[in-house]
């Protein structure tokens, strides 16, 4: 199938769920400044590329419930062409994507009112794109202005974001094969950064947090990555222990551990890899015995991760381990935290391992798709929440279906304080692999880049 098709088809699949009279409007991003005369690197809208592959800024697909597609783009302009580069222009639009029609941005607002007159409901991304809303309620105020000769105005504005959420939440080969390059790839720069900080330690250099992420950008781009797919972290030492630290100027010291989550964007579509690594190539004790713990919470985790589990189920798998571990290691005093039911009960693990175990992959590093199976959305059961006394609804996780990506990502993180052993002080670990649901289990498309403790040191030693 060409990529002209499978856009087509999806637009086809949005099309016979707008329902009779809908018509839709997806706008890409805008450009957003930088400073005075420049702007940050544009990056295109998912749901628009996801139903398009077009990668120009200033542009708004428009669909019917007939199945009629309406692109509007960037004319063609030989002067801004020569600073900007080139357009594909409206002309030629409607055979390079398989639309309908194309007409210039700058007509959107011509062109939108009498697209919309006779249209039972209106249907575009909620929340998503600032400013739409508005600029919806001045095509319908135009379109009210024209009652007086027959024209009707849409009635209803519904959210677009759930039909497509829906579509992109379970892939097909054409995206799996693209994350599976983008998984290859973020692997290896996983692996160059690795055998790079022991290498440069080996050397007596000076090795900083910049230098490993300069390696990271080195391999995401030779081999065709558009960029990151988020801000990659590489944090040595105790910022490991900051679950969001970017990549910095902090010195990274020989009997450091180093934790990285970088991954990147190929052809629309992220990876998302974290390793933790000893910078010198060599686990001390501590640190190999809370690393272990939480490959083997990882491991529990990928064996609960199968078509018919529960998005929920790889999670409490990792905290079943996680709780369990946190007493026999004695991060956590049984006498006073109890069993590991209590401790999994009372939520006494929080205090090292604060996040969820993943999230859904795709073409955003965390992707849309409900986290509540859409069957049983109404049902619910409420609890309150030991640690932050909040009532909390607990709906019915996800069933997994294969097709779904998901991240498989369990951590420990140990910040110096009372009763903590202080061994274990400022040790970060995670561990983070890229899953996909299939029939009988789920594959791990980022294992190029080792996980085991002896294979790392065995990489470093390289």
């Amino acid at each position: 199938m060409t990529a002209v098709n499978l856009y087509a088809q999806r637009r086809a699949r949005v099309a016979a769920q707008l329902g009779a009279g809908g018509i839709a409007i997806i706008p890409t991003a805008l450009e957003h400044p930088r400073n005075r005369d420049s702007d940050f690197l544009f990056r295109h809208d998912s749901y628009f590329y996801y139903l398009t592959g077009f990668t120009e800024p200033h542009a708004s697909l428009v669909i019917t419930a007939e199945g009629e597609c309406t692109l509007f783009c960037q004319p063609k302009d030989m002067e801004r062409e020569i600073w900007d580069g080139i357009r594909l222009g409206p002309e030629a639009a409607p055979a390079a994507l398989g639309v309908q029609a194309a007409h210039a941005i700058t007509t959107l607002d011509t062109h939108l009112p009498r697209m919309l007159e006779n249209r039972s409901t209106v249907w575009y991304p909620f929340a998503i794109h600032k400013g739409l809303e508005g600029r919806v309620d001045g095509w319908l105020h135009a379109v009210r202005a024209r009652v007086r000769y027959g024209a009707l105005c849409p009635e209803q504005q519904r959210d677009l974001c759930g039909i497509l959420d829906e579509m992109r939440l379970v892939k097909d080969d054409h995206e799996l094969d693209i994350m599976r390059r983008a998984s290859q790839i973020s692997a290896r720069a996983h692996i160059r950064a690795m055998q790079r900080s022991a290498a440069m330690l080996r050397a007596g250099q000076e090795v900083r947090e910049y230098h490993l992420d300069a390696e990271l950008l080195h391999e995401f781009r030779q081999h065709g990555s558009q960029y990151p797919a988020y801000g990659s972290i590489v944090a040595g030492g105790a910022n490991a222990c900051v679950l969001h630290y970017r990549a910095d100027k902090a010195l990274i010291q020989s009997g450091d551990l180093v934790l990285i989550d970088a991954g990147c964007e190929l052809d629309g579509y992220a990876s998302d890899i974290t390793r933790t690594f000893p910078a010198n190539g060599k686990f001390s004790g501590p640190q190999r015995e809370l690393y272990d713990l939480v490959l083997a919470s990882q491991d529990a985790a990928i064996a609960a991760t199968h078509q018919g589990a529960r998005f929920v189920e790889p999670h409490e798998a990792t905290v079943a381990v996680l709780a369990q571990g946190m007493l026999d290691v004695g991060l956590l005093d049984k006498n006073k935290v109890g069993s590991a039911q209590d401790v999994i009960a009372n939520r006494s693990y929080f205090q090292f391992y604060m996040h969820r175990t993943g999230h859904w992959l795709g073409m955003d590093v965390h992707d849309c798709g409900s986290y509540v199976e859409p069957s049983q959305v109404g049902q619910f059961s409420e609890r309150k929440d030991p640690l932050s006394g909040e009532l909390i609804k607990d709906r019915p996780s996800r069933i997994l279906q294969p097709g779904m990506v998901l991240t498989i990502e369990p951590g420990i993180y140990v910040r110096p304080g009372a009763g903590v052993p202080e061994q274990f002080w400022n040790i970060g670990i995670r561990i983070e692999d890229d899953a996909v649901v299939t029939a009988t289990g789920c594959e791990l498309i980022t294992r190029d880049v080792p996980v085991k403790a002896d294979e790392i040191e065995a990489l470093m030693r390289a």
